[in-house]
């Protein structure tokens, strides 16, 4: 089959390995969708950072490079495993997670922050997303119906890094909230979507490219260019002065970092889920004197990725398929993908890979 393996940095290569065989708990998912997220290309720009040197093997899988890529993937069934649930043909969706089962963190459910986390199609030798087939275990499928189409539903994992993200902001009702995203990329449309699933007051996003400005102000009440207007500024008028009572970073940068704890009010929730290629400095003197709240978030759980498939397929994310910019075939990942991602940044926000040719005529 063709896979798109990681070999170094920049060094990302179509190539012919062989099928994997599934072990007993496992079955085999032929891809019809994979997008490709934006730690897939920090990873390409600059790694390997998560992806295993052959010097350091995952502790969980044993992987090292080069792995094939790509986490945010859906599929059919090809092949099942002794005593399987599953049947050939269905739709699934996967939760591409490893995680050790063990640890005290895996024990009290928090799978998410295993010591030994990692994610098919970065940390595993049973293939990922850019390629035709993926072994995976049973209980990471979860299976879709009819009316969820397979060419959306990969966008259901960055939806789940976004519901996972609400939860840990320590908020359980939004209605009466002002929230400012930093970044309007997949994960913070995503966010952007979650949260008026979720019922919020009032959304404003800081994103400087205007591809991805047009693309959210369909879906929040005010846009903002950092690089044009003073964003905290702005806030606090929209806010009587008070400021925003929660930030989400999904931006990861510290021009973004200075603005939205600027923009954050007194005793305010700054949440971050963006990954940093760089230190973050926490700016003290709004931290500190305001006594701002600063979470993490970090990735997803199954109870999260469970309510993030149910209500994708209530229908609560209708729109979100606006956000892929680019279907491309897994030949041309590459230059038509990650090359693309580099070179033309403002003109996309997901691009989405097949290893079928055929679903690009539909």
């Amino acid at each position: 089959m063709k896979a798109a393996r990681y070999h170094a940095q920049r060094d990302l290569r179509v190539e012919d390995v062989d099928v994997p065989q599934i072990a007993d708990d496992q079955v085999l998912i032929e891809v019809e969708w994979c997008g490709i997220c934006g730690s897939d290309l920090h990873e390409y720009l600059v790694g390997p950072a998560v992806i295993p040197r052959k010097e350091t093997p995952h502790p969980l899988t044993g992987a090292v490079l080069p792995v094939t890529m790509g986490h945010e993937f859906c599929g059919r069934v090809s092949k099942v495993g002794l005593n399987s649930k599953l049947q050939i043909g269905q739709p699934v969706m996967v939760d591409p997670r490893v995680f050790c089962s063990n640890c005290h963190s895996c024990n009290v459910g928090d799978t998410n922050i295993c010591n030994s986390w990692g994610f098919l199609g970065l940390q595993s030798n049973d293939g990922g997303g850019y390629s035709e087939y993926v072994a995976v275990k049973e209980d990471m499928c979860y299976v879709l119906p009819d009316s969820v189409s397979l060419s959306e539903a990969a966008l259901i994992e960055p939806l789940t890094v976004a519901r996972h993200a609400t939860k840990k902001s320590g908020f359980d009702d939004y209605v009466d909230k002002t929230i400012l995203v930093l970044g309007g990329g997949p994960v913070g449309l995503a966010l952007i979507f979650v949260l008026k699933a979720s019922g919020v007051g009032k959304l404003i996003v800081s994103e400087p490219t205007i591809k991805r400005q047009e693309q959210a102000a369909e879906f929040v009440d005010v846009v903002l260019n950092p690089r044009e207007v003073n964003v905290a500024e702005k806030c606090r008028e929209l806010t009587d002065g008070k400021g925003v009572d929660i930030v989400f970073d999904c931006a990861g940068i510290m021009p973004g970092l200075k603005d939205g704890m600027d923009a954050l009010r007194r005793g305010g929730t700054y949440v971050n889920v963006a990954g940093w290629e760089r230190e973050c400095i926490v700016p003290m003197g709004h931290f500190m004197l305001k006594e701002i709240i600063f979470r993490a978030s970090m990735s997803y759980t199954e109870a999260d990725f469970k309510q993030t498939v149910d209500e994708f397929v209530a229908g609560k994310f209708k729109g979100f398929e606006k956000l892929v910019t680019a279907r491309i075939a897994l030949d041309d990942v590459v230059t038509k993908g990650f090359e693309e991602l580099i070179n033309n940044k403002d003109d996309h926000v997901k691009i989405m890979v097949t290893p079928k040719k055929e679903l690009l005529a539909h």
